[in-house]
């Protein structure tokens, strides 16, 4: 594998009960890239990303990482090689201050993450560092308020700290401005464009301004299948996936 790519899929393919999801995905992911995956409900985006981060196992093919075969590995295993994913669904701790959110994300590099019986003071120590990626992800004003009293964007921008906190070489992004009002978006947007600055970003997204404006490379899935790969320019004009998304290649993105 090149040393430019930092994840490549070869033939990956997963089935459920003769239903093909995924079928012989090839893909590609720059280091240092935004890559964008897209395609229509349905068509086999998150499961690629339940693949990629072995939440699923894949029925045929191979996945590598940073030169590595990581197809067998175990979510942990993934998530500790520098692979990190945030979900569809807020997953922070509602009931938990945005600092502590953060602090548990850090907490695995003091290596007493299932130490229970220390007290919580133990873990001031990493505040400084918490305080440091809130400030990048503009939220060290919020600091100290429960997480769910955030706004739904701010929430967003909640979940992409605790990632930053695991330290990944390759952000997995999940739909981030799913359900997000034009304000929201345009943060989050120029947020992930903070991120990428010095790490990879592969994203699941079906806001097309937001792909347009940001990734550098995007891959459009249809029925489990690549039907196109490469800059949105390129992509938007592609008549099969004018069809896939319009249903008329007349259409536009």
């Amino acid at each position: 594998m090149s040393s430019d790519i930092i994840l490549e899929t070869r033939g990956l393919i997963k089935e459920f009960k003769g239903f093909v999801a995924v079928n012989d995905v090839n893909l590609k992911v720059r280091r240092g890239s935004i890559h964008a995956l897209i395609g229509p409900n349905g068509a086999g985006k998150t499961t690629c990303f339940n693949l990629l981060t072995k939440f699923l196992e894949p029925t045929h093919g191979q996945i590598v990482f940073d030169g590595t075969d990581i197809t067998r590995e175990k979510p942990a295993q993934i998530a500790r090689r520098g692979v990190v994913r945030s979900f569809q669904i807020s997953s922070t701790f509602p009931h938990m201050s945005v600092l502590e959110n953060v602090r548990v994300a850090l907490q695995q590099t003091l290596k007493t993450e299932f130490h229970f019986w220390r007290s919580a003071r133990s873990l001031s120590q990493l505040d400084s560092r918490c305080m440091e990626l809130l400030g990048f992800v503009g939220l060290a004003d919020f600091a100290h308020l429960q997480a769910t009293e955030l706004p739904y964007g701010r929430k967003r921008a909640l979940e992409i700290a605790t990632t930053l906190a695991m330290d990944p070489k390759l952000m997995l992004l999940d739909e981030p401005t799913q359900g997000m009002g034009l304000e929201d978006v345009e943060m989050v947007t120029q947020l992930i464009k903070k991120v990428a600055a010095n790490r990879t970003v592969l994203m699941v997204e079906h806001n097309m301004s937001v792909v347009g404006s940001i990734a550098d490379m995007i891959t459009v899935l249809q029925f489990g299948q690549v039907i196109a790969e490469g800059p949105y320019d390129e992509v938007s004009r592609n008549p099969q996936v004018l069809e896939a998304y319009m249903g008329s290649a007349e259409e536009t993105l």
